[in-house]
């Protein structure tokens, strides 16, 4: 007897706008809705998730819902995030949706979940430890070993945004003096450049000053790669894993800029090291938060199976 397909909704929820989807178990997005998030209302906004779930004809095996910021992964509730009101923090987030929808929810932050597509369905899909950096606006990174987040004892596993690699280097936004984000993220990259008297909207148009030989541009580009490339060094030699993979604007479209940041990593490890460093670009597009939140539902119910 043929085994019936299993699917599970995928929930991407963001500032701007949430998103949510029919996936099937091979990572197909087979239905998809979006809407502008209320970010001052998490009740209305459940209410409209779990509408959209109730419509499909397929049953799903539960619900994997993405956010952006500091969570309780265990209790299904955001502790801080910087683009949502007052109201959602603390709010019972996966306890809403399970109970409106009717079937299991479980929650992650979106870029520990941009790394669990990773291993389910993109460049590390045949690794058993994946490390995923996100070089975007910020700096986000997920751990995945066998297929499964590495959350930490408290669920900050991987938070390396705040990390500090530069004594006395520069800061924003209440991160730590030194810390990676304030260096290597697309937003620190245009706030030094134009601090340094450059006109430039966007890090691509820093890269491109540089390229130029704008000195100073060559510089912030320099030490963003460096910089990061210190930080990579850190995690192999901390986790060993089989690939890194680096998505987010910056990684993906900085010509150059992932080739160079894996040969200094080469420079910067062991010699033992060396064969095994292997730093990729995603090739995911920008459903990985569906697909990872997708393959967090999957995971998970088959946990509660086999329980």
């Amino acid at each position: 007897m043929e085994e019936k397909k299993k699917y599970a909704a995928a929930v991407d929820i963001g500032g701007t706008n949430t998103r949510v989807a029919l996936v099937d178990e091979d990572y197909n997005i087979l239905k998809r809705v979006q809407f502008a998030t209320m970010t001052d209302d998490p009740m209305e906004n459940c209410r409209k998730i779990a509408s959209f779930i109730l419509s499909y004809e397929t049953p799903v095996e539960g619900i994997g819902i993405s956010v952006p910021g500091v969570l309780d992964t265990e209790d299904g509730r955001i502790l801080m995030a910087n683009n949502f009101g007052n109201e959602w923090l603390d709010f019972p987030l996966t306890k809403t949706i399970s109970e409106l929808a009717e079937v299991p929810a479980w929650l992650a932050n979106d870029a520990n979940l941009a790394a669990l597509a990773e291993a389910a369905a993109g460049e590390g899909k045949d690794k058993r430890i994946v490390q995923f950096l996100t070089i975007s606006t910020g700096i986000g990174a997920g751990l995945i070993v066998d297929k499964e987040i590495y959350e930490g004892a408290h669920g900050l596993g991987n938070e390396v945004s705040n990390v500090i690699v530069w004594l006395d280097g520069p800061s924003q936004n209440g991160l730590a003096v030194g810390a990676i984000e304030a260096i290597s993220s697309g937003t620190a990259i245009t706030k030094r450049a134009n601090e340094a008297g450059l006109k430039a909207a966007h890090a691509g148009e820093v890269n491109e000053l540089a390229v130029e030989g704008n000195e100073e541009a060559k510089q912030i580009m320099e030490e963003a790669k460096e910089y990061l490339a210190n930080l990579i060094a850190s995690l192999y030699a901390i986790s060993d894993p089989d690939i890194v993979i680096l998505g987010g604007s910056v990684a993906m479209k900085t010509p150059g800029f992932v080739e160079e940041v894996e040969q200094r990593v080469k420079d910067k490890v062991f010699y033992v090291l060396k064969p095994f460093i292997k730093i990729h670009r995603s090739t995911l597009s920008e459903d990985s938060g569906l697909i990872g939140a997708a393959a967090l539902a999957f995971t998970k119910k088959d946990k509660m199976n086999h329980a």
